[in-house]
């Protein structure tokens, strides 16, 4: 451990951790907080969170969630294989399929459980069935700015989960180039083999840079390699793009089918913690056969079920969604406006949905930015400099009014005017 004590001290020295803050209540998109280092506490506008359509203080949503811990409890206490399957389950499964125009979905208790479990099935199966030998090699293709579920699981593919060595054929993995369709065929052309099985997985919306994967591209490249699978996360594109917020089908007026059609195979992972007020995902697909081995993953029958409160959560949200696609064009309408006002004041906005970064000069520190932002003008917005290259990542969501983003723009600009001071030249 002293490794580990040496290497934290310089990081504290270096004041690379991030600022942390505790929220003791919150009502709309003002939260009260607490800095746990000074355990000062104020009021803020808030700018950094993943509630899109403002769903997590719906009356309804919470409701829901509130009945279903009366008829189940707090937890499922076991596996969904075993004992842990509640009809809220299959309810919140079958509003999923309708959503996203796939009639099958197997949920997990998030993200990174879901897109392990994807490539155990995938590249793995589940157990030795007698009579049937897998010998065929998979090679993945990922974007080099995929989310880290993604990344964390194509690192760990070569081998099914919970197993030191494995006895599966290979898995190849190769990276693209972000967003480049051009690489991305040069890739497949130099590492497809006749006999392999093709994932391509890719985030819909990517989650630091707020830009759409090019999937009419995607597929135009992926229909000359027939049985090729395409994986997109929607995690950022769930309730935020498209008419309806059916994520990036719906954005390009495409439908899974359509992706079918052209020999791909789509499957669709969908998250619950942006636009779903709860917690947990969902891996949908048009094969049936692929979800009763995501249900005998390791990361499933390794762990609970997804908790009543949770799912009954996230089924009310969907719902809502479904039923109140108004909520849908607010985020949409309060995206455009809040990225021509940051243009006209003279950031650098980038991408084009309501993730947005807003890229610094390299001489501004981004957390001494957010610092500043909320001491002096009372607004909550995520400064980068740790895990992505330095920015400012601020999310919009339906909630927010036009006066609120405004109010942000103003701090932005008068912290701007503060900490950069540019070099004149004589």
């Amino acid at each position: 451990m002293q490794v580990i004590k040496e290497y934290v001290q310089r990081w504290y020295d270096s004041e690379l951790e991030p600022d942390e803050y505790i929220c003791h209540a919150k009502q709309g998109n003002l939260v009260e907080l607490e800095d746990a280092k000074t355990g000062v506490r104020c009021t803020a506008l808030t700018f950094c969170t993943n509630d899109v359509l403002g769903l997590v203080q719906s009356e309804s949503v919470r409701q829901a969630a509130i009945d279903s811990i009366v008829q189940y409890g707090t937890s499922n206490s076991s596996c969904s294989v075993l004992s842990g399957r509640i009809d809220l389950h299959r309810q919140l499964e079958d509003e999923i399929s309708a959503f996203k125009h796939l009639p099958h979905t197997q949920l997990f208790l998030n993200a990174w459980m879901a897109m392990q479990a994807l490539m155990d099935a995938f590249c793995h199966l589940a157990i030795p069935v007698p009579g049937f030998q897998h010998t065929r090699e998979t090679l993945i293709l990922t974007d080099v700015l995929n989310h880290g579920c993604i990344v964390s699981a194509i690192a760990n593919a070569g081998t099914r989960s919970g197993k030191l060595f494995g006895h599966s054929p290979r898995v190849r993995v190769r990276a693209y180039r972000h967003c480049d369709v051009n690489d991305l065929a040069t890739k497949l052309r130099r590492y497809a083999r006749p006999d392999d099985r093709i994932m391509v997985v890719s985030d819909a919306v990517f989650s630091m840079d707020g830009d759409i994967a090019p999937l009419p591209d995607m597929l135009d490249v992926m229909q000359n390699y027939e049985g090729s699978v395409l994986m997109m996360d929607e995690a950022h594109a769930s309730g935020a793009i498209g008419a309806t917020g059916r994520g990036i089908y719906e954005h390009f007026n495409l439908t899974p089918q359509q992706a079918i059609e052209r020999g791909v195979v789509p499957l669709i992972m969908t998250t619950f913690s942006k636009f779903a007020a709860s917690a947990g995902a969902a891996i949908s697909s048009h094969v049936a056969e692929l979800k009763p081995l995501l249900n005998v993953s390791p990361t499933s029958i390794g762990t609970i079920s997804l908790p009543a409160p949770l799912t009954a959560a996230a089924l009310e949200s969907i719902k809502i969604v479904r039923r109140e696609p108004e909520r849908v064009r607010q985020l949409q309408e309060n995206t455009a406006y809040l990225r021509s006002r940051l243009t006209e004041h003279d950031f650098l906005p980038i991408g084009e949905t309501n993730v947005v970064p807003i890229i610094l000069p390299s001489e501004i520190n981004p957390k001494l930015f957010g610092r500043l932002l909320l001491e002096n003008y009372g607004i909550w917005v995520s400064p980068i400099w740790f895990i992505a290259k330095p920015r400012l990542r601020v999310t919009v969501n339906a909630l927010h009014t036009k006066e609120e983003m405004d109010r942000l723009v103003a701090g932005l600009v008068a912290t701007r005017n503060v900490l950069y001071k540019p070099t004149i030249s004589a």
